[in-house]
């Protein structure tokens, strides 16, 4: 029975997953949040819902649930301070934490809009599910703003300016002639 675990070699993998970087806020009553995740994803575009992850012992999930609402702010590449200070847990709480950034009220009643992201929305909370160590909230989008910009990604555990270079149309389509994919590594198909 082999000894080594093979989880480190597994999480290594799973952090080869580039993702969008976003700033979560939620305000209840007199208390207001924010958190950083890379764990945001469109889930449905009827109703237009997103999916977020947040370890199980986040203060923001608790603040979401009992608000039923929050908001997001999808940062901009410009905008790597405000991911940093966003999951910094030193960082002062409630509405001390907004005092480094500029930001408005979000008028459907979420949490802080945060100026410069590359986009704004407004969420009702639908569902909280609890998988392994984290929970996943499921959000309906109520209302939005997108600007315009590269995105800040995160990829293999750090930051990235997400500079877009779009691919040329047809690119990796079936119908594209295996000549165009000269180089590229072979494997016989399996019989």
């Amino acid at each position: 029975m082999p000894t080594d675990d093979p989880a480190p070699s597994h999480r290594r993998a799973v952090r080869q997953i580039a993702s969008g970087v976003a700033v979560l806020t939620v305000r209840h009553g007199q208390a207001v949040h924010g958190t950083t995740v890379s764990s945001l994803t469109a889930v449905s575009r009827e109703p237009l819902l997103v999916a977020a992850c947040l370890h199980r012992r986040s203060s923001f999930t608790d603040l979401a649930l009992a608000a039923r609402r929050f908001s997001v702010n999808v940062l901009g590449s410009a905008q790597a301070l405000v991911a940093g200070w966003f999951a910094d847990p030193e960082r002062p709480a409630g509405t001390a934490q907004f005092d480094c950034v500029r930001w408005r009220p979000d008028p459907a009643g979420g949490g802080p809009l945060i100026d410069g992201s590359l986009a704004s929305f407004s969420c009702a909370l639908v569902d909280c599910v609890t998988a392994g160590d984290h929970r996943i909230l499921l959000a309906e989008v109520t209302a939005g703003s997108a600007g315009e910009g590269s995105p800040l990604l995160h990829f293999s555990g750090r930051l990235h300016d997400g500079v877009l270079r779009g691919l040329p149309r047809g690119s990796g389509h079936p119908a594209v002639p295996a000549t165009a994919m000269a180089g590229a590594p072979t494997a016989p198909l399996p019989s």
